[in-house]
Formats: C-alpha cells, sequence, structure tokens
C-alpha cells in the first residue's frame, strides 16, 4: 500500500502548482445569471459542442497546472451521473457526465484535477433552518461519489458554508464529519472551504489552505502571510457565462500576471483564474487570446519556497461558543461575552488597571476537550497559563509563552466543567476576541 503524503507536504505541492482555471460551469450558464433559479428544469441545460478538451488545452496554452469544475453551484443542479437526484445533467437533453469528460481532458493533459462543491443548495433545500439528518447524509453520499468515480482528485474546494450569505454552520453541517469523510475517501485530497472572510488569516481554520476571494473584497496580507494561501478571480466580468462576454474585453494579460499572478506566488498563494465555457459549453475566443497571452508572459519556474511550518487545521466544534463566561474587570462595554461570540470582530478589553487578568467559559456538565485556542484582536499576551475545573479544583493544562495572535494548544483529552486562561504579562490592554474550546477526534 502507497504511504500517504503529508498534509505539509500536500500544501507546499498545492502552493507549487501556482496558477491554475476555475471553471464556472453549470445550470447558472443558461440564466445569464451567477445563482440560478432553484426551480429551472434541467432541459435549458443543453451544450451542442460541449469539448472539455478545449478547455484544457485553454489551460495548458497560459502554463496553468491544474483545474477546477463547479460540479454542483448554489441551485444544486449536479452535472455528473449521481444516484442521489434526479435534478442532474442524466436528465437534461445532454444526458452525458460533464464531470467524467472533464477529469478525462485534464488528466489527458497533464493537469491536475480539482473539484469544487457546494453546501448551499436551494432546490433540495439545504439552507438555514431546514438542515436534518437525512440532508447531511445526502451532501455525504454526492461527496462520496466524487471522490470515489474520479480517480485522485487534488483538492476539493468547498463553497456555501459558513458564509455570511449561506448562514449554514460548521455545526449545522458538521465540518468534522465531512472532512475526515473526504479524508477516509482519499487521504490526500486538500479540503479547501471559502471561508477567508470571517477567520484570522494566522490560522488555518475549517481549510487545509487560506482561501481568498477577491472579488469578495478577500485580500490577501502578501508581506505576512505565512499559510498556504489560494486566490481566485474570473476572467470575465462574473463567474458564470453572462451573453455579453464574447462582446466586453477581459481583464488583461499584462494584469493577470504583473499585477496579480507574480505577487500573489512570492507570498506562499496560488492563483486560480476562473474562465466560463460558454452555453454551448466553449470557451469564448476573447478569453482563448487572453490566455495565450499570459502563457507567452508566464510559466511556472518550479517550487515556491518552502511553507513555514504552520500548526493543522482547526476542523471540530467549538464547544465554548456562546457559553457563559466571566472574567476580571472589563473596559466600558467590552464584557466577558464578546470573547465567546463567534465574531472575531469583537473582543473583551480587559480594564487598563488589572495588572492579572483572567478569562474563564463555564460548561452545563464536565465536557471532554484536548485542544484550546487563544485568538486575540490585537496580539498583547506574552506568557499565560491554560487551567480547567475538575470536581471543583483547577488543574494545569499547558503554559505559554507564544506572542503571536492565534495560540493554539492541542493536548492530551481532558474533562471539565471550567476552563480559563490566566494572563501573566502582556503589552497594552488585553484583547481576547475568541477563547475556543475543541474536543478533536485523532
Amino acid at each position: 500500500m502507497a504511504q500517504t503524503v503529508s498534509l505539509a507536504k500536500r500544501q507546499q505541492d498545492f502552493v507549487d502548482l501556482r496558477f491554475g482555471m476555475f471553471i464556472h460551469y453549470n445550470i447558472p450558464t443558461y440564466m445569464d445569471q451567477d445563482w440560478a433559479d432553484p426551480e429551472a428544469s434541467p432541459s435549458i441545460f443543453n451544450p451542442k459542442k460541449l469539448n472539455t478538451d478545449q478547455w484544457a488545452k485553454a489551460a495548458l496554452s497560459a502554463n496553468m497546472s491544474y483545474g477546477c469544475l463547479t460540479t454542483k453551484h448554489h441551485s444544486g443542479f449536479a452535472i455528473w451521473d449521481t444516484k442521489t437526484t434526479d435534478y442532474s445533467v442524466m436528465n437534461s437533453p445532454y444526458k452525458k457526465d460533464v464531470v467524467k469528460a472533464y477529469t478525462e481532458s485534464f488528466r489527458k493533459a497533464g493537469l491536475k484535477v480539482m473539484l469544487y462543491y457546494s453546501i448551499l443548495d436551494t432546490h433540495h433545500k439545504i439552507r438555514p433552518n431546514q438542515i436534518t439528518p437525512e440532508k447531511i447524509d445526502f451532501i455525504k453520499a454526492q461527496v462520496r461519489e466524487l471522490l470515489t468515480n474520479y480517480g485522485k482528485i487534488d483538492a476539493l474546494i468547498i463553497d456555501g458554508w459558513d458564509a455570511p450569505w449561506s448562514r449554514i454552520s460548521y455545526d449545522d453541517v458538521p465540518f468534522e464529519e465531512i472532512y475526515s469523510l473526504i479524508k477516509s475517501i482519499q487521504p490526500e485530497c486538500l479540503v479547501m472551504d471559502l471561508n477567508a472572510a470571517k477567520y484570522p488569516a494566522e490560522a488555518l481554520y475549517y481549510t487545509d489552505i487560506k482561501s481568498y476571494e477577491q472579488g469578495a473584497g478577500q485580500h490577501i496580507q502578501k508581506e505576512s502571510n505565512r499559510l498556504p494561501a489560494l486566490s481566485c478571480l474570473p476572467i470575465n466580468t462574473a463567474w458564470f457565462w453572462k451573453s455579453d462576454f464574447p462582446k466586453v474585453p477581459t481583464k488583461t494579460a499584462t494584469e493577470l500576471v504583473d499585477g496579480i499572478l507574480k505577487p500573489l506566488n512570492t507570498a506562499y498563494c496560488n492563483f486560480i483564474l476562473n474562465v466560463a465555457p460558454n452555453r454551448d459549453g466553449l470557451i469564448d475566443a476573447n478569453a482563448l487570446a487572453t490566455l495565450k497571452e499570459v502563457g507567452q508572459k508566464w510559466k511556472n519556474d518550479g517550487p515556491l519556497p518552502a511553507l513555514p511550518v504552520s500548526a493543522a487545521p482547526i476542523i471540530s466544534s467549538n464547544i465554548a461558543k456562546k457559553q457563559p463566561a466571566n472574567a476580571s474587570w472589563s473596559d466600558d462595554m467590552w464584557i466577558m461575552d464578546f470573547a465567546n461570540d463567534d465574531s472575531y470582530s469583537t473582543a473583551w478589553l480587559s480594564n487598563a488597571t488589572v495588572k492579572a487578568p483572567w478569562y474563564e467559559v463555564s460548561f452545563e456538565r464536565d465536557k471532554p476537550f484536548n485542544m484550546i485556542v487563544i485568538a486575540e484582536k490585537k496580539p498583547s499576551i506574552k506568557a499565560y497559563r491554560l487551567e480547567y475545573s475538575e470536581n471543583g479544583i483547577w488543574k494545569p493544562i499547558a503554559s505559554g509563552t507564544d506572542a503571536s495572535k492565534i495560540k493554539i494548544h492541542r493536548f492530551n483529552r481532558v474533562w471539565g466543567k471550567k476552563v480559563r486562561v490566566l494572563i501573566d504579562k502582556f503589552d497594552g490592554q488585553v484583547q481576547l476576541a475568541e477563547f475556543q474550546v475543541y474536543n478533536e477526534k485523532r
């Protein structure tokens, strides 16, 4: 049996790919919209000349290393031969598995294969306040098909999960369960959730690769980034094909190469450029010309510098979220409840007169946990101790002098009714954005 490559090696492999093609192609292509009507008839999905070899050839012309296809977008239409639903390409006039054609074409061209999958699914009513165990099973069945029937998938890029606009949390659809399922089928498949807007840039929360959607205002801090990253942007004015795309100029090769691709690569960041096929299933001539020009201006010169060592991704549910909290004296309105409200824009602010601040979370009953994360709004804590209460007695977990903004502590599982941090040294006022407690599966 082949030895599984470590996550750190896969992360390095990913950033070394440098540049790839996002392919937004699905039922929205036929509606002049990025979000399709969830009741749109499969009959409108009817490409006359669909040619995935053309897509792969276009990617090669730009010296791209991989592709990523939208297997299912937010309106729930599946463009593969799925057994989970009738709402798929197999019930359209086309009646062929687009995912299969894409994976075969890109592999044949020597390109890596990635897939995009949306958790939010408005057709099957996988949306806020309507998540059931059956719908979670439906998601798992679709993910299992995609990772079982199409050979090696280098990454699964997930969308519509824990975003402000999707409002499906990692508790509603349990992230750890889906992540573990993916790794159980394909241990080397990277899991990328497009969730950069919410979580701090200094740690991998719910993703193997930190993702940034430029069009949504998510921009990597090129000078300070230390994590494996992905940044995405469409070559046109939108993600899915629009009827004016053949007439409206694409972004220029100079803008794409000198303004985006090269600077991103210097920051451990891979750039995925969306190129949307039209209703015939072909990439338009103007996009093809730009891609060819990109390939004349840029090529992959090989591996990027070695990634800095980073902690393993946080994938479990935060059991401290919105639990009763207590703390030493706060400053003004910024009381203790702001440090476990699941928002990084707020924080518990220690009163400037307090010389030994502390913060504590209580549970209704003893709970098991094996990880604590101290997430500061601005780094000021220099030395601290973590403790838990067992049968009313405080016991030590760890002590630290980590001065970084996000402090991750993993340890052997303990059971306790309370958890606290005692802050021994700090500069300025302590601003604790989130105090997080997890019980990871290991």
